[in-house]
């Protein structure tokens, strides 16, 4: 039986984009407009806010963390706080902000975005790739989420959080293009339905190959095989899982942030909602690759 703890006791409002760097742990709190960072050997924490809301992290390889905002890229130094303009948002900040994203194994930050009228399929995925912001393609979603790649870097996972499936592309490194889309697995859209388990969010993939995703309004998270079948599912504790990484020295703790802007009821049913939370897994993830600066 996997327990589920809470490795860090404050609340998010929209805890989001765990990640792993030496060490420590970061994620962001969306709707808190903050990144924050826990050293779980010591307990140390760190804060730094934001101007505009934070979605996705990445690790730069000049040290400190480069940071996807409404507003558009930026650099924290995670010694000074200093953010630097890295590139401007290249879409209605009005009506769309970024939201999930993960580094390739060359170097490039992907992240894709959210369209919050909902009311059309108009979030994209753009690539930063060495200071450079540009468009990689039409995602075709509302909300474009659960980026991954694979351990060889040859498959790349998507999902479509509306759409509540997780699609599975061949990924071209050197050309930085994708083909050969495949549907792996579609999850039940129903929710008033008795197998109604949640949407899919983010995503981490492990050394195995194995992708493992969070279930929004499900309460758990599942690790589905690159083919799409279903391998292991961990109940939650909450109800809004967002994310998950790998983590600690041997990258087998699972961290998962949770959403803790939820009616009232919920919150004192599931009072761990909204915190990080840990469980220990049998298979490793991989070490979180590096955004290469230029």
């Amino acid at each position: 039986m996997n327990q589920v703890t809470a490795a860090f006791d404050d609340v998010m409002l929209v805890g989001e984009s765990p990640l792993w760097h030496n060490d420590t742990l970061y994620w962001v709190d969306i709707d808190g407009f903050a990144v924050h960072s826990l050293h779980p050997a010591s307990g140390k924490h760190r804060k730094w806010p934001m101007a505009s809301e934070p979605s996705a992290l990445a690790i730069s390889s000049n040290g400190g963390l480069i940071v996807a905002l409404r507003a558009g890229m930026m650099h924290l130094n995670t010694d000074s706080g200093a953010l630097t303009a890295i590139a401007a948002a290249p879409y209605d900040t009005a009506t769309t902000r970024f939201n999930d994203g993960k580094v390739d194994a060359t170097g490039r930050f992907w992240v894709g975005t959210i369209y919050e009228p909902r009311d059309k399929p108009a979030a994209d995925m753009y690539v930063l790739d060495k200071g450079e912001l540009r468009l990689a393609w039409p995602a075709n979603v509302m909300n474009s989420n659960g980026l991954a790649f694979s351990p060889d870097n040859t498959l790349l996972y998507h999902a479509d959080t509306a759409g509540h499936k997780v699609t599975r592309y061949a990924f071209d490194a050197a050309r930085a293009t994708i083909s050969d889309a495949q549907v792996v697995h579609q999850f039940s859209s129903d929710k008033t339905a008795p197998d109604y388990g949640g949407r899919p969010d983010g995503a981490a993939v492990d050394a195995e190959g194995n992708y493992w995703v969070a279930l929004f309004e499900g309460g758990r998270v599942v690790k589905l095989s690159p083919s799409g079948v279903i391998l292991q599912e961990i109940a939650l504790p909450v109800r809004c899982p967002t994310m998950v990484t790998f983590g600690g020295d041997d990258l087998k703790t699972l961290y998962i942030t949770t959403a803790g802007k939820r009616p009232a009821e919920e919150l004192a049913r599931l009072p761990l909602s909204g915190k990080v939370l840990q469980v220990k897994v049998d298979v490793a993830g991989n070490p979180a690759s590096q955004y290469q600066e230029a």
